[in-house]
């Protein structure tokens, strides 16, 4: 059941880092004119010239695309960190980047520098790399294998919460102005700071600190506040055969990792739902919202209102997928979820192509961008990021996020970066990549992935040994049937390669 405390260290650990990686995607898409308006102002302040058009252009690009370039980086962080620090330890440590950034942003008006944005974006890159990793990894430890799913998609609700109130402070009437942007770039400090304030009084991980830390009472203790209940002995049980192995295995590096047959298909589908995931265009529709909805015929002062109220349906769906994904599973709402990105990508080419000849082909567009919506909050965003904890074990799992944050960011980072040229170059047919992504990545996950709603990490691996074609030897066959385990990892290491 969930009880009390796991609720509330999801919320807090949701609301302190996975919220301000929404926020941070889709901040400067309402302030963007005020702030290359200060660009041009601070640099013909210094040089007494007008900023050069290609050089705002390049200055705004760097300032979209560097954080998540600053994701990629974070990601790289991942695997030394919550092996060295915890989990806990490293969402702690990585509010310090956030509330640097907040007060460099903030006060960037004042010291009349805008190459401090541009630095500061690359360290909430950084901070949002790891937050993106670490949250799911964290709450995918705590939980029962019954609320895995659920409360795996809890980061993700609080992503798009975080771009639905970055995009109602944007309104021009509230922060989206001359006066306000730096404020509405500096408020990103304040979850951090709730953070650190309240994080150190929940558990960290008991399986980081049994496995991990060879401290057995400690883990204890934190299940049994976790649980509600006293008698955790089968999972402690199972956690200390889980440790046994990890001691013949060893820890996986990111290049074990990578040649290590008996993970290959899982590896492979992490990369795959990955690029699937950010390479479907998601990003392109957030960071250029507005633009899509003006090129609809949508009139520039309704346009903010048009993008708060998507942001808001994909809260809504989100939402919608905590509740549904224990029940329906997830790759189901992976299917269902590029096949309507796929689709919609598909007509809104065709209606973004024919809007100049037939009237009502700018609402059909705007359809298009609310289903596309849809389809990306209740499978192609969240459940990735529940699989990579699924998929792999302790050993493995925080090699096996780095890969995928690396690959989400990189990914990331691409579509921000070339989105404007497909743009340019191609106009309303750009979207038709998107379509062949969603397309290719919808094929890969029916026949590849596999159902992982209600299994153990152990039953998960035997379904994927059969796979990668390696035989698992189990001492403790018994361990599957335990009633609060996720048994895992015996007989990893003596798999027959």
């Amino acid at each position: 059941k969930m009880t009390l405390l796991l609720a509330l260290v999801a919320l807090i650990a949701a609301f302190g880092s996975s919220f301000q990686y929404g926020y941070n995607v889709s901040v400067i898409n309402s302030p963007a004119p005020y702030m290359q308006d200060f660009y041009n102002r601070t640099h013909f302040n210094r040089s007494g010239t007008p900023m050069d058009k290609d050089f705002q252009t390049l200055l705004w690009s760097l300032t979209v695309s560097m954080y998540p370039l600053g994701g990629f980086f974070g990601s790289l962080l991942v695997w030394p960190l919550v092996n060295c620090c915890g989990r806990k330890g490293t969402l702690l440590l990585n509010n310090l980047f956030s509330i640097v950034a907040a007060i460099l942003m903030g006060t960037s008006e004042l010291a009349r520098t805008y190459e401090v944005i541009i630095l500061s974006r690359v360290i909430m890159g950084i901070y949002a790399g790891l937050a993106s990793n670490v949250v799911p990894m964290f709450l995918g430890e705590l939980s029962p294998k019954n609320l895995r799913g659920a409360v795996g998609v809890v980061p993700q609700l609080f992503i798009t919460l975080g771009i639905l109130v970055a995009q109602i402070l944007g309104l021009n009437r509230i922060l989206g102005n001359a006066e306000g942007w730096p404020v509405l770039l500096g408020l990103t400090g304040i979850p951090s700071l709730i953070q650190l304030l309240t994080l150190p009084f929940f558990p960290e991980s008991p399986r980081y600190l049994l496995i991990q830390k060879g401290n057995e009472e400690q883990a204890r203790r934190a299940l049994q506040k976790l649980r509600g209940w006293d008698d955790v002995d089968y999972e402690i049980e199972e956690m200390r055969q889980e440790h046994q192995s990890e001691k013949e295995g060893g820890h996986f590096s990111v290049l074990s990792l990578c040649t290590f047959r008996a993970l290959r298909w899982q590896l492979i589908s992490i990369v795959v739902m990955m690029m699937g995931q950010q390479l479907s265009g998601v990003n392109a529709v957030f960071y250029y919202a507005d633009r899509i909805f003006l090129s609809a015929g949508v009139d520039e002062n309704n346009v903010q209102y048009v993008t708060v109220s998507i942001g808001a349906i994909n809260v809504v769906m989100t939402l919608l997928a905590v509740f549904i994904v224990e029940s329906l599973g997830r790759r189901i709402l992976l299917l269902a979820g590029f096949g309507l990105c796929c689709v919609s990508c598909a007509v809104l080419t065709l209606a973004l192509s024919l809007q100049t000849t037939v009237s009502w082909m700018s609402y059909l567009s705007i359809m298009c961008v609310i289903v596309y919506i849809i389809g990306h909050a209740i499978g192609a965003s969240p459940i990735p990021f529940v699989m990579i904890t699924e998929m792999f074990l302790q050993s493995s799992r925080p090699a096996a996020f780095m890969v995928g944050g690396s690959v989400h960011w990189l990914s990331n980072f691409t579509v921000g970066l070339v989105f404007l040229y497909m743009e340019a170059g191609l106009g309303s047919y750009c979207f038709l990549i998107f379509c062949a992504i969603c397309l290719a990545t919808i094929v890969y996950i029916f026949f590849i992935v596999p159902e992982t709603k209600n299994k153990t990490f152990m039953e998960i691996n035997r379904i994927m040994a059969k796979r990668n074609k390696v035989e698992i030897h189990e001492d403790k066959e018994e361990l599957k049937n335990l009633p609060g385990g996720q048994a895992e990892k015996k007989g990893t290491s003596s798999s027959k390669l």
